[in-house]
């Protein structure tokens, strides 16, 4: 994930695609993984759910803040709090960073699990994963890249499902 600027209008950049009052990001069938939220203290921020890879539900990265789960806090997640940063941890490995760039803007960098194990990695890699979003382009696994690409008052910019199916700029 890119960034996130905040203006009149939540526009989220997603591997040089631009997403413009576009409510859910991305989704793995009815599970949105990466939201767009209107909130009456910052106007708009993210809402991101973080999985172990077996399903269990550890955290919730909401803006620049992460909220552990039950599950999260028994699986020893850490939270460090570098300068203009929140990063998450399981043991040695980082699983989520988000940095605040300026007072309207935010950069995230993940390796997310959907509940039933598939990965979802938002950051460069070569391991196979469901999707990869680089600085580039946004490749979804089957060989999909969508680059520069504007969706616009959609309700889902990207729906994967788990036969592989993906619907784009859904109503």
């Amino acid at each position: 994930m890119e960034n996130l600027v905040f203006q009149n209008h939540p526009t989220f950049e997603l591997g040089t695609n631009t997403f413009v009052n576009v409510p859910i990001i991305l989704q793995y069938e009815n599970l949105p993984l990466i939201e767009v939220l209107q909130t009456h203290d910052v106007g708009f921020t993210t809402q991101i759910p973080i999985y172990h890879p077996d399903g269990t539900y550890l955290a919730k990265a909401v803006g620049s803040r992460l909220f552990l789960t039950e599950d999260g806090k028994r699986a020893g997640l850490i939270l460090e709090h570098p300068a203009r940063a929140t990063v998450c941890k399981l043991g040695e490995k980082t699983l989520f960073e988000i940095h605040r760039t300026d007072a309207a803007a935010l950069r995230t960098q993940a390796e997310l699990y959907t509940p039933d194990g598939r990965f979802v990695k938002c950051s460069q890699s070569r391991t196979p994963e469901l999707y990869k979003a680089d600085g580039s382009a946004l490749t979804i696994r089957g060989g999909s890249v969508l680059s520069g690409c504007t969706f616009d008052r959609c309700r889902i910019g990207i729906w994967v499902k788990r036969n592989g199916s993906v619907a784009l700029g859904c109503a």
